[in-house]
This record gives C-alpha cells, structure tokens and sequence, in this order.
C-alpha cells in the first residue's frame, strides 16, 4: 500500500474542499485525481504532502513503515508551475535540488535523459520553452530516487506536443517501477495514462476504480435502414441489447461493448434488410466523468 486516506476534509470557513474522502492507493498504480478546476483534486495533494493542514480526517504513506520524514523523502512532487534559477543550467539546478534533499548520488545526468533534456543540460533554464521546463520539473522529482511521484496538472498549459512528450514519460516513469499520483481535469489524458481514478466534484468522492471499471461495459451503435421499424423488430430480440431508442431517422442501440457491430450487419442481412448506416461507438472517460457529475450532486 503506497497511501491510505481516511475521511479527509479541509474546510475554510463555510467552503468545503474536501468532505470526508477515503481512498487507498496500492504500489505500482497510476492513480488520477480527476475533476474540474475547484473540485478539491489540488487540496487533497497538499494535505498528503503535509503542506495543507487538514479539518479533520487521516492519511498515511507507505502502511505506516516510515517515519514521516522518511517517507516523505520516498516521494517526489511536481506542484504548479516549476521554479528554478533562470540563469543556472539544467544540470546545475538539478545539483541545488540534490543538495537541498541531501542526495550523494542524485544520477542528474540520467534523469535528464529520462525526459529528454540530457543534450540541453547546459542550456540555462530561461531558455527553455514551457514543456522543456515542465520535464525539467519531472527530472527534478526524480531526484533521490523517489518509490512515488506526485504530480498536480503535469500537462497543464502544454500544446499538444508538449502534452504527448510529458504522458510518455508519465508512463516510461511508471513502467520502471514507481507508482504515479496525479490530478488533472483533461479527461483525455488521465484515460490514456491512468491504471485508475477517483472522480471528484466539489470535496466530494463521487466514483473510484479501474479507468476500466469507470467507463460504461456498454457501447452505443447507430444503425439505419430504409425501413427503421422492421430494423427495430429485428434488433429487439439481440440478448446483448439493453435499450433502443429512434432519432434523426437513426436506431440508436445500447449494447455489450464487446458486441461485434458486424455481427448487427449480418442479422440484418439474414432477415433480408441492407444497412444504410453503421456506426459503433464506445463509451470514453470523458463520457462518463460527465455523465457521473451531472447525476451526482452534493
């Protein structure tokens, strides 16, 4: 077990950032924090860091094991925007972050390999553009050698590029062994990165589980014909159909999301109909994080 929180709260004044969150997260997970801006996903990651005092609640790091200084040496941290010496060097600011956390052997040189940044070394930080500064805030947590990384909207402000660069070594990161905590609200990239996730709207834990788990074992399919009624008479006796529904001269079919929608083609086909239209399209994160927000209020 990497971090076990029990009913958490902050409250400021009558505003409640987080309302009695319990969650654990398991070694080797890539666990999102996912919500909208305000959700409380930032609120949350300082009170684990100790830099949030909470309300009321709990939380602890690696079962107990450590002491908390030592645990907290265990854990690296990408928070807002990276700050670094402007005129020094890649390396040479690495060297002060190794200095500051006591690290012998800080392996500068392979944790700016690591995010791409080993042939820019030299180069003085005000000379980065703002994805080079964000892998240099990534190489910075590195240091030390840390068992998790915690990382607050790591592609946050990033064109598309600079979001791909840092998602990949998200996962080369996690593929080495470490366990990832991150908060984001671009739902596309916590679905591409995360192993799992915790929905949260305004303090409150609304869904938790496998980014599998989260979304939807159901796929939506549109289908047309010239004649949508006998299409219909047909499709109701499928099994793995749970809802039909008419639209836009469209049948619009809930189904099993491992429901070939060839297999739709060819019952129709038997039953001597032609298919005008077929389109299977299968439920995203995105889908059901707005699905799930809008069904579950405080």
């Amino acid at each position: 077990m990497v971090l076990s929180i029990n009913n958490l709260s902050k409250q400021y004044g009558h505003l409640k950032a987080v309302d009695q969150l319990s969650l654990t997260i398991e070694k080797g997970m890539i666990f999102g924090f996912l919500g909208p801006n305000g959700s409380g996903k930032t609120t949350t990651l300082g009170m684990v860091l100790d830099i949030i005092r909470p309300t009321s609640g709990t939380y602890e790091w690696f079962a107990g094991k450590y002491e908390p200084d030592e645990a907290r040496k265990r854990i690296g941290t990408l928070l807002e925007t990276p700050n670094f010496f402007p005129y020094m060097s890649a390396a040479d600011n690495l060297k002060i972050i190794a200095h500051i956390r006591k690290v012998s052997k800080p392996g500068i040189e392979e944790h700016l390999e690591t995010v791409g940044l080993l042939s820019r070394k030299d180069s003085k930080f005000k000379t980065y553009s703002l994805g080079m500064k964000q892998r240099l805030a990534i190489a910075a947590a590195l240091v030390g050698d840390p068992e998790v990384l915690v990382f607050d909207e790591p592609t946050n402000g990033l064109d598309p590029q600079g979001i791909a660069e840092v998602r990949d070594i998200i996962q080369q990161v996690a593929d080495s062994g470490k366990s990832i905590i991150m908060a984001s609200h671009i739902l596309n990239e916590v679905e591409k990165i995360c192993s799992h996730v915790a929905i949260i709207k305004q303090g409150n834990l609304l869904a938790t589980g496998t980014v599998g788990s989260i979304i939807s074992d159901e796929a939506t399919i549109e289908v047309s014909a010239d004649n949508l009624e006998a299409l219909r008479r047909v499709f109701e006796g499928i099994p793995e159909l749970s809802n039909i529904e008419t639209k836009d001269k469209l049948l619009i079919l809930s189904i099993t999301a491992d429901f070939p929608a060839s297999s739709l083609n060819k019952i129709a086909m038997d039953k001597g109909i032609v298919l005008s239209h077929l389109n299977k399209k299968s439920k995203s994160l995105e889908a059901e994080f707005l699905e799930i927000t809008a069904t579950k209020t405080n």
